[in-house]
């Protein structure tokens, strides 16, 4: 090793998958203190974010939910079948937990009734931090890095009911854009914000607005700012950095088509893109917006046919995919991530993960093997690191 210029070492290791890369720790002293390195950190997590992402999968079920798993996909040079091996992952010391986010390798944990406690962790470092309680139980969270403080922050937003009166959304709260949309609610939910930034010991009132999120499966990260939509199918960010809501424009399908559903957002690629299906849940499109707060650059991508996996076509009489009467609804199915080749990974009810082409508009259902096991689980897209839960 000592042999090996640095800067040749740290290139080496940066190619590692992270399996690989926790394991080089036991080679060698040497190598143990190269992967505590934060350039190798940095340089390993950057090539990391260039590729396809892995996934943290969380098995669903009351006396196994604190169990989570490791997925990479594979695919088989002889048939070019994909499959997932799911490997068990060491988990903190914690009765029952939720998965509730991913941001660069590090994972937001919440453990169920009574305590409630926020943890972050790194599933291969192992380390962990608790986060300071907070009073809230119910709500939506999220969790991102600022660039500009080198902290983290994570963000719980909880909601309360006020006596009825009329608001309107001019009033700009905390950097929102102005909207020319009156209301009168006879029962109007606010929704408190909370922040804190990962190293203090106290979370941060920023007060209330009038709006309440849609609760997400995994969190929408996108140019530092957190996603949301409302209630009322506005998409509303929340910048990390000067901690301050906005509107971020919606595509017009959204607003000006009754027959299209606003069904989630979710980050291909680092845009920030919305899910919508028609009435007859037929159809399912996935709208990109390809320059970050302009409303002109939202384009339609992809258009997602009916499918049923073969894992529910029994339940739904369906043998084949040609008959669309017993295609699943819409809104069973979460957009994952697309993939560098175009295609596009697709969740169905908490059982399936399905492959589809978009060049050929092909479906694969993929083999998910969780050591044996199979299950219901959720899955969330995850680049993993060496990042420290100090950091």
């Amino acid at each position: 090793m000592d042999r090996i210029p640095q800067e040749l070492a740290l290139d080496i290791l940066s190619r590692l998958p992270i399996p690989s890369l926790v394991q080089s720790k036991s080679v060698c002293q040497d190598w143990r203190t190269l992967t505590h390195d934060q350039l190798l950190v940095n340089k390993h997590f950057k090539q990391m974010v260039e590729n396809d992402p892995s996934f943290i999968l969380q098995i669903m079920g009351y006396s196994i939910q604190n169990q989570l798993y490791f997925g990479d996909l594979s695919s088989d040079p002889n048939d070019g079948n994909v499959t997932m091996i799911a490997k068990k992952l060491t988990i903190p010391p914690l009765l029952n937990f939720h998965l509730v986010s991913s941001c660069n390798g590090l994972l937001l944990l919440r453990a169920t009734h009574p305590s409630f406690e926020l943890y972050i962790y790194n599933p291969f470092t192992r380390d962990y931090i608790e986060l300071p309680k907070l009073s809230h139980h119910d709500g939506v969270r999220g969790f991102g890095f600022d660039p500009t403080t080198k902290k983290y922050k994570v963000v719980e937003i909880s909601y309360k009911r006020t006596t009825p009166f009329t608001f309107s959304h001019r009033v700009v709260r905390f950097g929102m854009r102005r909207s020319h949309q009156t209301e009168t609610s006879s029962s109007l939910i606010e929704s408190e914000v909370h922040i804190l930034t990962v190293g203090s010991p106290t979370w941060r009132n920023l007060g209330c607005f009038p709006f309440r999120f849609m609760w997400q499966k995994s969190q929408v990260l996108v140019n530092r700012k957190l996603h949301w939509r409302t209630t009322t199918n506005l998409i509303m960010s929340f910048d990390l950095a000067t901690q301050q809501f906005k509107e971020v424009p919606r595509p017009d399908v959204i607003t000006s088509n009754s027959d299209r559903r606003f069904h989630e957002l979710v980050v291909l690629r680092g845009c920030l893109s919305a899910v919508s299906f028609d009435g007859n849940n037929q159809e399912l499109e996935i709208w990109v917006m390809k320059e970050y707060a302009m409303k002109d650059s939202w384009v339609k991508q992809f258009n997602i046919g009916a499918y049923v996996p073969k894992i529910f076509q029994s339940n739904y009489q369906c043998h084949s995919s040609s008959n669309s009467r017993f295609y699943l609804p819409k809104n069973c199915i979460q957009v994952l991530c697309l993939l560098r080749n175009g295609g596009i990974l697709l969740q169905y009810g908490n059982k399936a993960i399905v492959f589809y082409d978009s060049h050929c508009r092909t479906f694969q259902d993929i083999q998910v093997t969780f050591e044996g096991i199979s299950s219901c689980f959720t899955a969330v897209a995850h680049v993993a690191s060496l990042n420290s839960t100090d950091t």
